[in-house]
């Protein structure tokens, strides 16, 4: 891999092989010593164009487990508050000696144009482009599937799971990288919306869509996972008739989370609307493994920081 950027640039193999990567950083945390020195030396800038703790952390803390160094810049505070453009902010960052750049923004295709556009020649991380995609959102939501539901196997994929993602799909990034990523490994996906939440074209993805989760839940998923709803990004309203409706008709209550198999688990990427999306009582039931995602999120961000960087593509294994 030489960037990533989206879940459409990878083969199974290859998704297959940053999952299998992800066990095996996954197993330094019962070590006394978490920390690897695999890329000491190294430099890993995430760079923030918009607000983010669950992602930004895990980067920084996947990062700094590799025993590299991590600078965190932030575009509120920095010259691009001023104007600087994405360009000579890039050029700005390959000049202060960065190996890599993490980068998330509200612009859909940033992180690709970063890549691509010659301006530097680092390994580029999408960590979530508008309402494009999020990459490693998406593996680490497959790397908490396999563990529950085909625990036991470092290669194996999904399949013949199905998995039903419910609510704001029109806004999330999240979605869009699940539905590729989980059935590139060979899950069924189901998308549950409000007709107004739904995307257009979303009916070429490779997945069933339907707008009653009545009907969704009866088909005995092995996973639910809930979306945030993103009221910030709905300008103008329209998409629902009132919260308490939404709440009714998407929102995953107590009863019916137990129509859901035993076996079933619970998921959503956070952060949250409690009582809203999803109930409280559901999100900390035994079934949810909401907290364990996040957990996730550090040995997924670990080894994909291990595929771009541990073994450079242009000169073979990298020397500490």
């Amino acid at each position: 891999m030489r960037h990533f950027i989206s879940i459409g640039d990878l083969s199974r193999e290859e998704a297959v092989s940053v999952l299998a990567t992800a066990e095996h950083m996954a197993e330094t945390q019962s070590r006394s010593l978490r920390k690897l020195p695999t890329l000491v030396g190294a430099t890993v800038v995430n760079l923030f164009f918009e607000d983010s703790t669950r992602t930004r952390i895990s980067f920084e803390a996947a990062a700094k487990r590799l025993s590299a160094d991590v600078i965190n810049f932030s575009a509120k505070g920095s010259s691009l508050s001023k104007g600087e453009s994405l360009k000579d902010t890039a050029l700005t960052l390959q000049a202060m000696g960065a190996d890599a750049v993490v980068v998330r923004s509200g612009s859909s295709g940033a992180a690709h144009l970063l890549a691509h556009a010659g301006w530097i020649d680092q390994p580029i991380v999408n960590a979530g482009d508008g309402a494009h995609e999020h990459p490693t959102q998406a593996m680490l939501d497959a790397f908490t599937l396999r563990r529950h539901l085909r625990p036991g196997d470092a290669r194996a994929g999904l399949d013949g799971l199905h998995v039903v993602i419910v609510g704001d799909v029109l806004h999330s990034r999240v979605a869009r990288s699940n539905v590729l990523l989980l059935t590139l490994l060979g899950a069924r996906v189901t998308l549950v919306a409000p007709p107004a939440l739904v995307p257009v074209g979303a009916s070429a993805w490779p997945c069933e869509i339907t707008y009653d989760l009545d009907e969704a839940l009866a088909a005995a998923p092995d996973a639910v996972m809930m979306l945030r709803v993103q009221r910030e990004r709905m300008v103008g309203g329209g998409f629902f008739p009132t919260a308490g409706e939404y709440s009714r008709r998407y929102g995953l209550t107590v009863a019916r989370a137990d129509t859901l198999p035993e076996h079933a688990i619970v998921m959503h990427p956070g952060p949250m609307n409690r009582g809203f999306e999803i109930a409280g009582a559901v999100a900390d039931s035994p079934r949810s493994v909401i907290v364990e995602q996040v957990a996730s999120g550090v040995f997924v961000r670990m080894a994909v920081l291990y595929h771009l960087l541990a073994t450079d593509v242009r000169e073979g294994p990298r020397e500490n």
